[in-house]
């Protein structure tokens, strides 16, 4: 149940409202963001609403329990306000989200009905759809560790230990020929084996990506050069000339951490934990044991 202050409760029986939407977002990058249904902007608590930014909502429902309310917010795409550089950038991968219903006529009439976190995008040439996920969303993420063959954490961090800053992990270089925004070749990294690349992380950090981050999907060594194909597209035209960095790939395995980063004592997996055919195997007919020792024939 919502507890409305007086002035807005006294609009609503007054049996003619003027009441509009505002939406708030708080990116991942702490710029607040404000958008209205209303035909002019208002402003409350520190933020500008802007008014005809094509913003708009499902309808909002509630339901009891602990099942995760959700509702889709969609809007137009400019660059004045979102823009489709800034989705592809991630910058709103998870926002914050606040829904209000506003009395226009006086702002101070106001109670907040939602707030969650942004999930889903789906950005189309002019227009983009986002699912709003409710606060009961958090209870379903994994909480704790989850023993398997695999590491668990994240090349660099405290718990891995390697040391990124050396130059066997690190490359820097150029953009040396384009063929699109997620293919093509580089110099300044030739000294680094076929495929050493796969799977790190590559970072501009000149051009129009900057400093933008996407993971190599295939580093390639041949006669003709060295090659970068990124899993996706950047947001921004990729150029000649544009700096970059590249991180070691990494696929978790134990072989790989002990070969490639000489760090198998603190590698965050389990390799030999027994797998389901240790838990399902059973003695055969082919199977003898004699006096405590076991043959096979």
């Amino acid at each position: 149940m919502k507890t409305l202050v007086p002035s807005l409760a006294a609009h609503l029986q007054s049996g003619a409202t003027t009441l509009c939407w505002c939406w708030k977002i708080i990116r991942n990058d702490g710029v607040v963001q404000g958008f209205t249904d209303h035909d002019r902007p208002l402003s409350f608590d520190g933020v500008t609403y802007e008014a005809e930014s094509g913003f708009t909502a499902s309808a909002v429902q509630s339901s009891l329990g602990l099942s995760v309310s959700n509702l889709s917010v969609s809007g137009a795409l400019s660059s004045e306000s979102l823009n489709a550089a800034d989705l592809a950038a991630g910058l709103y991968d998870n926002a914050v989200i606040e829904i209000w219903r506003v009395n226009w006529a006086d702002t101070d009439a106001r109670v907040l009905m939602r707030k969650g976190n942004l999930g889903e995008v789906v950005r189309g040439h002019s227009a983009f759809q986002a699912e709003m996920r409710g606060l009961a969303h958090v209870l379903n993420q994994p909480v704790g560790r989850a023993f398997g063959y695999s590491c668990d954490a994240d090349l660099g961090d405290a718990r891995c230990g390697v040391d990124l800053s050396a130059p066997q992990f690190t490359g820097h270089g150029v953009i040396a020929s384009v063929a699109d925004d997620r293919r093509f070749t580089v110099s300044g990294i030739e000294a680094y084996s076929d495929g050493w690349f796969t799977g790190g992380k590559f970072t501009f950090t000149g051009g129009a990506n900057a400093p933008s981050a996407m993971e190599v999907k295939r580093h390639g060594v041949s006669a003709l050069g060295v090659s970068i194909e990124l899993w996706q597209a950047m947001s921004a035209p990729v150029a000649v000339g544009d700096a970059f960095t590249v991180i070691a790939g990494c696929d978790k395995q134990f072989a790989t951490c002990k070969a490639k980063f000489d760090n198998a004592l603190q590698f965050r997996g389990f390799p030999y934990m027994p797998g389901n055919d240790a838990v399902t195997a059973y003695p055969t007919q082919n199977q003898i044991l004699d006096g405590g020792s076991r043959y096979g024939n």
